[in-house]
């Protein structure tokens, strides 16, 4: 039992390997989208989809075939039922709600890519670059530069995670935020609703969420953000091209953490990313190189 047990997780450890060395390919995928060619950027956007329809269906049929394999051998039965219980646990109605939240967002994105026109794609990436330039002069005065982070689903985590000096990962900074909001349920509560009826979230539903907001790629936001601005003591600002710059934790003193929140800087929706301070242009006098303190 305890082999097979083993065996199950190796395979869950590949799949999040596999998962992450194919957010990297699509990374550099999104490098080679060409500025004119709205053809070929279209077609670059199905491939991306392809790519992880097809890694998500080998997943599926690897556990499949392991679960196949320990129902035909009677002695690894009570095996296949402990693992058949791990994906009910998975399957609970309010554990489902919360995971489909972003994997539905994106499956109705790539929906919607594929039915826009090439004016509607020009369209949209007319935004991104006005956007872009806005932001730009906005990071300017302030001496600061967008520095770009993967789009992986857990970019607003590794901005954060990028401008702290100590060594916090992405999934400790998940494990925070989650475990503040379970300990602060009367806090966060009443922001939450379905979606789609608007019917405020029940306590398990709230702690089904933050459930996911740990051990998934649920993306985050500004509850999130709230949550870590109170384990680290610390504010967070996010930079907007079209609102106020949006403060959270304005209680605390220290330097606030800086985020640059993108609407269409991600052709799957939206983005955060970290500052930097401003390159010196080649030739510019004197000076030491700017830090963020």
């Amino acid at each position: 039992m305890e082999e097979a047990q083993n065996e199950y997780q190796q395979i869950l450890r590949r799949h999040q390997r596999e998962k992450k060395e194919l957010q990297a390919c699509i990374m550099a995928m999104k490098s080679e989208f060409p500025e004119g060619n709205r053809k070929k950027r279209k077609q670059l956007l199905l491939d991306m989809a392809r790519l992880e329809t097809e890694l998500k269906q080998k997943q599926k049929q690897e556990l499949d075939d392991l679960r196949s394999m320990l129902t035909e051998n009677s002695n690894l039965g009570s095996v296949t039922k402990d693992l058949g219980n791990m994906d009910l646990e998975n399957q609970h109605p309010r554990f489902l709600r919360a995971k489909k939240r972003p994997e539905m967002r994106v499956v109705l994105e790539r929906a919607r890519l594929d039915k826009l026109t090439e004016a509607q794609v020009e369209k949209l990436t007319q935004y991104q670059r006005d956007e872009e330039k806005r932001l730009a002069v906005i990071l300017e005065s302030r001496n600061l530069e967008v520095k770009e982070i993967p789009a992986d689903g857990h970019c607003m985590y590794c901005t954060i995670q990028d401008q702290l000096t100590v060594g916090d990962t992405v999934e400790s900074l998940q494990a925070c935020a989650a475990n503040y909001m379970r300990s602060h349920v009367d806090e966060f509560l009443p922001f939450f609703t379905e979606s789609e009826t608007g019917v405020p979230y029940t306590y398990d539903d709230f702690l089904q969420y933050c459930d996911s907001v740990e051990y998934s790629t649920l993306w985050g936001g500004q509850v999130e953000l709230r949550a870590l601005s109170h384990v680290l003591q610390t504010p967070i600002e996010a930079i907007q091209a079209d609102a106020p710059i949006l403060i959270i934790g304005e209680e605390y003193t220290q330097k606030p953490i800086t985020l640059v929140y993108m609407h269409y800087a991600c052709d799957l929706g939206e983005h955060y990313n970290s500052v930097k301070p401003q390159e010196l242009e080649a030739g510019a006098v004197g000076g030491s190189p700017m830090s963020l303190s």
